[in-house]
């Protein structure tokens, strides 16, 4: 490749060249980097190999894809506290995270069939009816962090609470909502794993396929031990720290 005396996959070289650029200011941050077509004629490279160079980077956090923009230099991003501790008198689980200052955007669909996994985390038979609701977090018009929710339709169905962001109670949380149908919610559970973002995800949070991030498997019980919602928390793991505050009782009460 012009220009670069790396040895390696052509991919490899292409990144170390955008790197020194970053490094030397002829890219600032902000700053969007000249079109795929461009880049691969300087570097005497195919576009595919600019893209794999771009998809390293974005992964390093060097670069960020932005969906129908282009690819930029990555600002430097100030990290943020996912709290998941519950607070005095509030739905800690419920629409906005702990920690979360930005809008988010919520869209429903009704009578869509509950896949085998999430099936098996509500109780229910696969095929079953669900409401899946799927959240998107924003940050200056940015998405930051992805929430998919599904309740079964046997508990919501025909009830003025069906869809979590409509009706009298839109937007109040899980909790409110049930107890409205009498349900009380009784306890929570999460489940962290690592994944990594695949590619409809890294689209809409404008990251590489692959980018590492945390999933959180959050689940409501009443007080029967019967599951009334489930969701997939996805946190991008450049983005977040996950806090967890555990209070303990004072010796003797």
């Amino acid at each position: 490749m012009a220009g670069s005396s790396s040895p390696g996959a052509p991919y490899l070289e292409v990144a170390a060249v955008i790197r020194d650029r970053i490094a030397d200011g002829t890219w600032a941050p902000g700053d969007r980097l000249p079109s795929r077509s461009e880049l691969g004629a300087e570097f005497g490279v195919g576009e595919n190999v600019v893209r794999r160079a771009q998809e390293l980077l974005i992964t390093e956090g060097v670069l960020e894809g932005r969906a129908g923009s282009g690819t930029y230099v990555r600002p430097p991003v100030a990290r943020r506290t996912l709290h998941r501790t519950p607070r005095s008198g509030q739905d800690w689980a419920g629409i906005a995270p702990g920690g979360f200052t930005g809008t988010w955007e919520a869209d429903s669909t009704a009578k869509v069939p509950a896949p085998p996994a999430i099936a098996d985390r509500l109780g229910v038979q696969p095929g079953d009816s669900c409401v899946r609701t799927v959240y998107e977090f924003l940050t200056k018009r940015q998405p930051v962090m992805l929430v998919t929710s599904w309740e079964p339709m046997t508990i919501t169905g025909g009830t003025v609470v069906v869809l979590p962001e409509g009706g009298p109670l839109a937007g109040a949380g899980v909790i409110a909502r049930m107890a409205h149908l009498g349900i009380t919610v009784a306890r929570i559970v999460e489940r962290l794993r690592p994944v990594q973002a695949d590619r409809d995800q890294a689209h809409l949070l404008g990251i590489a396929t692959g980018t590492q991030a945390t999933l959180i498997e959050r689940t409501h019980y009443d007080t029967s031990g019967r599951a009334v919602e489930t969701a997939d928390i996805l946190v991008p793991a450049d983005r977040w720290d996950i806090e967890y505050e555990i209070a303990l009782s004072a010796p003797g009460t």
